[in-house]
Parts: structure tokens; C-alpha cells; sequence
């Protein structure tokens, strides 16, 4: 979710549901020590619980970028093994690393060492030709060994040779059994399932599946269905903790993004750098195209205000009075 799950999405989200555990995008440990911080790994309170996802594979740069983010306040460090992208392969990092389990092993035990916070891993089942249930027993084996006690597993294998980062989230086929049967091997990790859930209904179906040998999965990671059509991030506290009352409605979760907005404007931030992430909201209701015409067009604006969000929910709210028909159910494709 590189250059999607920005501190402006993730204020966004936190309008949507108050209880599931939000992550940055990946930044680079060098990145963390040398860089602009602020811009970098900056974020608001609302935003908790939220984890900052790291990519590095030396274990001096991580330890140290952990105590960074640590001292900012995330509730998580997460080291992403999974990201398949050019850039992350020619900086021996994300997926690639699922080929040198010792050395991701020696960056967990760092930072580990580095906090006291969870210190998580998210990786996929296994890259190019080393894919086998073996390979993946000694990746999880050796970096548990090393500390780590909840693995984010993506059900897809990814091709670092011949497949490009948009192909490897849809080419390779899913494995949701591999995930399963990895868990029950490994009964005292927490593991969660990533990879093509494009609906809560989904996701509660394979967290209420037995699973193998009766041990069910943790948890369930969502990621583009989720920025894509950002409603459905409103059932979660409800479906899964166990939140009474109705989802909150479209409208209030925007104006729960109000205050983030009117601050950050205040700070001279663009407006189009955050309403970018709410342009899925409406999908499927009456007047949705027109809300994201509004948004699209004038938000660019250098001098653009709160006034073009307000006049783009105006105009949803205008097309829902004039069509009494209630919108067709949202479905999603799986990712």
C-alpha cells in the first residue's frame, strides 16, 4: 500500500471504524534515521492503534528506526517481507527477503530488542521457486525463534523474476489452505490471513472456518477492497468487536475527517493530498460520480477549502432526494 495508507487515509479510516488496527504504508529504516521524520512517520492520535511498517534488511538500521517510531508512539513495528516491487527487490528488502530467513531473523531479534512493543512480520507464502510448505515452516520457524509471535501471511506466492508488482497481486493463485495449514503447525503463533478478501462476509467466513485440526486463523488483513470502496471499513466494529449500534453513516464518518482536514489546510497542506482517499466513499449511492467530479476537479486547487467537500456531499445528498430507489448492493471483486 505504498503511497496509499498516508497519515491523511489513515485520519480518514479512523472515522470509519475505532477498533481495527491501521498501518502505515512501508518506509525505509534508512529512510526513518536520516530523513524528514515528521513528513515520514508523523501521524495523529486518532489514529491508534496503528503500526508503522518498515522495509530494511540491516538489522542496526531497523533496531534504531524502531526506537524512532517507538518514541513517536506507534502501537506496532511491522517488517514487511511481502512487497514484491522493483525498488524494494533492488534494495534487498520486502518479498526478497523471504529467501534469507537467517537475516530477517537477525533484524527481529534487533528490534525486538530495540522495544517492547509487538514486533510483527508480514510476508507472503513463499517467492519464485522456493515455495514449498518447507521453505515457509523454516521462514516462519527461524524469525519466530527470533521473537516474532504474529506472521501477516499474503496467500499468494510472488514471482520476483517475470511478474511485475501489479501482476503479482492477481496472478499468482491464492492459497488460503496453505495458510491454514500453516497454522495449525504453528498453534501458539498468531497468524493472520492477507490476500483477495473483498467483503467482511468474506473475512468472517474464513476467521469462522475451523481451520485444520481446529485451530482458526487470527485475524484477516484487508487492503485495496478496503481503499477502493472505503465503506465497508464502517461494519468492522461491529462484525468483529462486537461494537452494538448500527455502522455509522457516510455523511458523519466524512465529518469525522473535518477537523484533520481544517488543521492540515491550516498547516499548508493541499487539499487534493487527502480528499483523495474518501473519492470511493459514496460508490453504488446516488450522485457518487458527481461527488468525485466535484473532488477530483477542485480539490487540485491550491486555494481549495472544506467548501468543496461540503459541496460534494451536497450533491449527494441532492441526488439521493430526487432517487428514492435504494442503491443495488455493493459486491467486490477479489483482489
Amino acid at each position: 500500500m505504498m503511497d496509499w495508507t498516508d497519515r491523511h487515509c489513515r485520519a480518514f479510516y479512523r472515522g470509519l471504524t475505532q477498533h481495527a488496527l491501521l498501518f502505515t504504508e512501508m518506509v525505509t529504516s534508512a529512510a526513518v534515521v536520516h530523513g524528514d521524520r515528521d513528513r515520514l512517520i508523523g501521524f495523529s492520535a486518532v489514529e491508534h492503534p496503528v503500526a508503522l511498517q518498515l522495509g530494511g534488511s540491516e538489522p542496526a538500521a531497523l533496531a534504531e528506526a524502531t526506537r524512532i517510531g517507538v518514541d513517536y508512539g506507534y502501537d506496532e513495528i511491522n517488517l514487511n517481507c511481502g512487497c514484491p516491487s522493483d525498488r524494494v527487490q533492488s534494495g534487498r528488502f520486502g518479498a526478497a527477503l523471504m529467501a534469507e530467513p537467517e537475516r530477517v531473523a537477525r533484524c527481529v531479534a534487533a528490534m525486538r530488542a530495540a522495544t517492547d512493543v509487538p514486533v510483527t512480520v508480514k510476508c507472503r507464502i513463499g517467492i519464485d521457486n522456493q515455495d514449498s510448505e518447507r521453505d515457509l515452516d523454516r521462514f516462519i520457524a527461524l524469525v519466530a525463534e527470533a521473537g516474532c509471535t504474529r506472521f501477516s501471511v499474503h496467500a499468494r506466492k510472488a514471482w520476483l523474476n517475470g511478474l511485475s508488482p501489479k501482476e503479482n497481486r492477481n496472478i499468482p493463485p491464492l492459497d488460503y489452505d496453505r495458510v491454514f495449514r500453516l497454522k495449525a503447525r504453528r498453534t501458539g503463533l498468531e497468524i493472520v490471513l492477507n490476500g483477495g478478501i473483498g467483503s467482511l462476509e468474506d473475512a468472517r467466513a474464513l476467521l469462522d472456518a475451523p481451520g485444520i485440526g481446529g485451530s482458526a486463523l487470527d485475524g484477516v488483513m484487508l487492503g485495496r477492497a478496503a481503499y477502493q470502496a472505503p465503506w465497508l471499513l464502517a461494519g468492522v466494529d461491529q462484525a468483529f468487536f462486537d461494537q452494538s449500534g448500527g455502522p455509522v453513516d457516510r455523511f458523519e464518518a466524512l465529518e469525522r475527517f473535518f477537523p484533520h482536514l481544517e488543521a492540515e489546510l491550516a498547516a499548508g497542506t493541499r487539499l487534493h493530498a487527502m480528499t483523495r482517499h474518501v473519492l470511493g466513499l459514496f460508490q453504488g449511492m446516488p450522485g457518487a460520480r458527481r461527488f468525485r467530479q466535484i473532488i477530483s476537479t477542485r480539490a487540485t486547487n491550491d486555494r481549495a477549502g472544506l467548501e468543496v467537500v461540503v459541496d460534494a456531499m451536497t450533491a449527494v445528498r441532492q441526488a439521493m432526494a430526487r432517487d428514492e430507489t435504494p442503491a443495488a448492493p455493493m459486491t467486490l471483486a477479489r483482489a
